[in-house]
């Protein structure tokens, strides 16, 4: 325990400090002013090595600072709050009492003083102050494992969401993402005169069970881990949602942006993946794998919804796939009802 004795009179500092080292008190400190004890305390300052302190015993009457107005100044820092301060007064005065208590005071001991009272006192008010520390050891504990608690939680939200094989989104945190971002800009839209569209592009890649029959189900995890290194690659855009829809089945979720510039996203999608040359001896579209990929846009509105969005571009998407694959195609309402194309 460090006990700070903070008082003017030489004889009563001396015989506070006999007392408490004859109970067996260590690290027992005096100090002559109310200066002095605030340089040690470093209040005001930010000294790190600044004393470390457990309880106080602060006279009343000093020269220079009286002890009302020190204790005041060593609670102000909250360093010191939970440090226990016991006035040592000959004054008993209730003005007097008042102001100490005021000043952040918790007791007071009369001059002169009787050990066995004294000792009391130093006694209870080092056990409020053991008290106060386990307290907020708890509370710094309790803390500290619900930080821990709330991390898990939000990694076991991210893995739920996520595919474990190629790190993408997952069907279940895609239709979250639709929904979110389809919201979004219905309200958007409703609120402002330029209204923003939305598009999705469904991919899918060529003749994979062929694929699969050939090199491997290793190979084939392979391949579908490189296409989707190139789909992350072109979603980084903040809402820009690149998922595994399902088996060789891929969708890109892409707020705040027009068919036509879908399109070229995709483009450039199709060229890179059939870029990385990865062999498919058995596909009748090319010697490489390739991907079809169907595109659809919108406005969200009142009078709209997510589920056509998805619709529609499994649609084109199966247009690209009827003719030929390894291309791009857009959705158009006119076409479907032209052919009266169903599957």
């Amino acid at each position: 325990m460090n006990i700070l004795i903070i008082d003017d009179d030489e004889d009563t500092s001396l015989l506070l400090e006999t007392i408490l080292k004859y109970e067996g008190y260590d690290g027992i400190v005096t100090v002559n002013s109310g200066q002095a004890a605030l340089n040690l305390l470093d209040i005001g300052g930010n000294n790190k090595d600044a004393a470390e302190v457990d309880l106080i015993l602060l006279d009343v009457i000093m020269p220079d600072i009286n002890g009302i107005d020190t204790c005041s100044a060593i609670k102000s820092n909250e360093e010191y709050q939970d440090v226990p301060i016991i006035m040592v007064t000959g004054d008993t005065e209730d003005d007097t009492l008042k102001k100490a208590f005021d000043a952040g005071a918790i007791d007071f001991i009369t001059k002169p003083f009787k050990e066995v009272e004294l000792l009391a006192r130093i006694r209870s008010a080092l056990r409020l102050k053991g008290e106060i520390d386990r307290r907020k050891e708890r509370e710094s504990e309790l803390l500290h494992v619900t930080s821990l608690l709330g991390e898990a939680v939000s990694n076991l939200q991210k893995i739920s969401l996520t595919d474990g094989m190629t790190g993408l989104t997952n069907r279940r945190g895609f239709d979250e993402q639709l929904i979110s971002e389809f919201q979004r800009l219905s309200r958007k839209n409703y609120m402002n005169d330029n209204v923003e569209a939305i598009s999705l592009i469904l991919l899918d890649v060529d003749q994979f069970k062929q694929f699969n029959d050939i090199y491997g189900h290793v190979e084939g995890d392979h391949c579908l881990q490189q296409v989707a290194c190139i789909l992350m690659q072109e979603t980084k855009r903040p809402g820009d949602t690149a998922a595994r829809y399902g088996g060789e089945e891929f969708v890109v979720l892409l707020p705040e942006t027009t068919g036509e510039d879908a399109m070229i996203v995709a483009e450039r999608m199709r060229v890179a993946i059939e870029g990385l040359q990865i062999p498919h001896s058995h596909s009748k579209v090319s010697s490489f794998v390739t991907v079809s990929l169907g595109v659809s846009w919108l406005y969200p509105m009142e009078e709209t919804s997510a589920d056509f969005l998805v619709t529609s571009a499994d649609q084109a998407l199966y247009k690209a796939k009827t003719t030929g694959r390894n291309r791009v195609h857009m959705y158009s309402e006119q076409e479907n009802l032209s052919e009266g194309l169903s599957r």
